[in-house]
């Protein structure tokens, strides 16, 4: 690419904001440009504001520290500055939804972390390897808003990462039933151990809406495009429980599912490690290599050794064995704030920008 694009993130001082800064820092397409928060950050520099509570394991990039933040309700303001921003806000569902809506209609591409436009029918929700013909929708989309340029498109929540990836590389043997129990790292709350010191040596059984998301979102991706709204899938019949335990980094799942045609373990283990989507084909800068990873070993995939596969970027697979009650069982890990959060967000970005979704204004 020529000239990077120039980009702005919406709430960048909270944890994933953060998390986006930190893999943006020497990206070869985008380059940081604004960075908006609340009107209680604005004014200041980013290092003055977010500094003393900066959560990443890699230092603030030097590029940023002295972006003054802007207040993200200067809606014009900040979008006259960029070509596109991602949105990791901090606000209740209608004021995202109204503001990532007002950004699009300045003609801003918003790629956005947040869940309040998951289920509105014309906004794409992608994992860019399993459904990225989801973005067809984005015309009709620009109907809606009057726009020619600005769109929402989002990611779907964390925690699917873990196991709606294994899920769809089986598509062929038709899985038909699914229970699936999410064990959730606390920075998918936007917390460390010094924020929640409540969590160290504890587990809580309640993640609240966690589990309508984890039910109900994979179906949407599974789904299709028809006319002017995103239809959904069927099948599988998914149903889960989301648990918080003590890790900082990590959401591991363990998965049970019932197929319409029943496939060996080897032919299991073959589709997972052979799967490839749009974003390897086209080699976009933050594609895993190899996207799901299969470990033989009993005791993996963890988190201390695994949560880092593909740079956060890919899933690993472990424990496939077949089970007395469904067809098989296993267990999937994903890092939730890379490909779960910011990490997806940015590889739809990049497979948005290849298919000229966004380009310089």
């Amino acid at each position: 690419m020529d000239q990077k694009l120039k980009v702005g993130i919406l709430g960048g001082t909270g944890m994933v904001g953060q998390r986006f800064i930190a893999l943006l820092e020497n990206h070869p397409w985008f380059e940081v440009t604004e960075i908006a928060a609340s009107p209680r950050s604005a004014g200041k520099t980013y290092e003055e504001t977010a500094g003393g509570r900066w959560k990443m394991d890699t230092p603030m990039p030097e590029a940023v520290k002295n972006i003054v933040v802007r207040n993200v309700n200067e809606v014009e303001e900040v979008a006259s500055k960029v070509d596109f921003v991602f949105s990791a806000v901090d606000m209740s569902k209608e004021e995202i939804r109204a503001i990532e809506d007002a950004y699009a209609k300045t003609e801003t591409p918003v790629v956005s972390n947040n869940s309040a436009h998951r289920w509105t029918p014309d906004v794409p929700m992608v994992v860019p390897e399993i459904n990225p013909e989801h973005f067809e929708i984005i015309a009709q989309q620009k109907k809606r808003l009057g726009t020619s340029r600005g769109f929402v498109a989002v990611k779907p929540n964390c925690s699917i990462q873990s196991y709606a990836p294994a899920l769809y590389a089986l598509r062929e043997f038709g899985p038909k039933e699914v229970v699936a129990t999410t064990y959730q790292a606390i920075s998918g709350a936007g917390k460390t151990f010094k924020d929640w010191p409540e969590m160290v040596g504890n587990v809580i059984p309640y993640i609240g809406g966690e589990e309508e998301k984890s039910e109900q979102e994979p179906l949407r991706i599974f789904g299709k495009v028809a006319g002017d709204h995103i239809e959904k899938a069927d099948l599988p019949k998914i149903t889960t429980q989301c648990i918080r335990v003590p890790v900082l980094n990590g959401h591991t799942a363990a998965v049970f599912v019932n197929f319409e045609k029943k496939p060996t373990k080897e032919e299991i283990i073959d589709r997972w490690v052979n799967f490839k989507g749009l974003p390897q084909e086209l080699n976009l800068p933050s594609a895993p290599k190899q996207f799901i990873q299969y470990l033989e070993d009993d005791n993996r995939p963890q988190v201390t050794l695994d949560v880092n596969y593909e740079k956060g970027m890919g899933v690993s697979m472990g424990r496939l064995r077949e089970d007395t009650l469904f067809d098989y069982k296993f267990v999937g890990l994903s890092h939730n704030t890379v490909r779960g959060a910011a990490g997806g967000a940015v590889l739809c970005a990049e497979l948005l920008t290849a298919q000229n979704y966004i380009t310089k204004k």
